[in-house]
């Protein structure tokens, strides 16, 4: 996650859409730079509403804007699917090796996924929260050309990237039945990702409501 205070801009760091390239490109331009552990780096907005935004907003402004990037929903599966094949993960819980994808897919769908498919999801992770705080830019991973033309028009620098943690190129088969299971227990992610349009403008999700059902 990358804070730049003058720009009041946050870039949110989901997983496997390709931010980490514009987080090492764009971390001298930033204020704060939040790079480790893993839960931190790749806050989700309810970790961010949670330990950030107060922060922020007392000494940046209530009026930073947070961007974010997601990836069409099977994409994204199959990058974590191939990321978790490589051979130092070769014997342990969360590997992939030896699974086929549709069997990862699968296991996704499940109720209480093997370790190996806890992957978590991308709606989820940019969920709106009930006091306001969301995502206010979101990109799809699939339009780098708009992304990059939003940030460097944001933060008034041209942006060079190299692709980082580029995972072994393996079969990516999925089962229509697959699929359907896929695109019906993860629906929001689907509509999330199809009501992005063009220049960071989507479609939000509604907050989730207060357990006892009162919104």
């Amino acid at each position: 996650m990358l804070v730049f205070s003058k720009q009041r801009l946050i870039l949110l760091s989901v997983p496997k859409t390709g931010t980490t390239a514009y987080e090492t490109a764009l971390a001298p331009l930033a204020s704060i730079v939040v790079s480790a552990p893993p839960e931190l780096k790749h806050a989700p907005v309810f970790r961010y509403n949670r330990f950030f935004r107060q922060m922020i907003e007392r000494f940046i402004g209530e009026d930073a804007e947070i961007v974010a990037v997601m990836r069409e929903p099977v994409s994204w599966l199959g990058s974590w699917y191939r990321y978790r094949q490589r051979a130092s993960l070769d014997g342990q819980a969360n590997s992939t090796r030896g699974i086929s994808f549709d069997d990862f897919v699968t296991a996704y769908c499940q109720g209480d996924s093997p370790s190996f498919a806890q992957v978590g999801s991308q709606a989820k992770f940019l969920e709106p929260q009930r006091n306001g705080t969301r995502v206010t830019h979101l990109f799809r991973y699939e339009d780098q050309t708009g992304f990059r033309a939003f940030l460097e028009k944001r933060l008034a620098t041209s942006i060079e990237t190299s692709w980082q943690n580029q995972s072994p190129s393996v079969p990516l088969d999925l089962s229509s039945g697959t699929e359907t299971r896929l695109r019906r227990k993860y629906a929001a992610d689907f509509t999330l990702w199809q009501g992005i349009t063009g220049g960071g403008q989507y479609t939000p999700q509604p907050p989730r409501p207060k357990p006892d059902g009162k919104g």
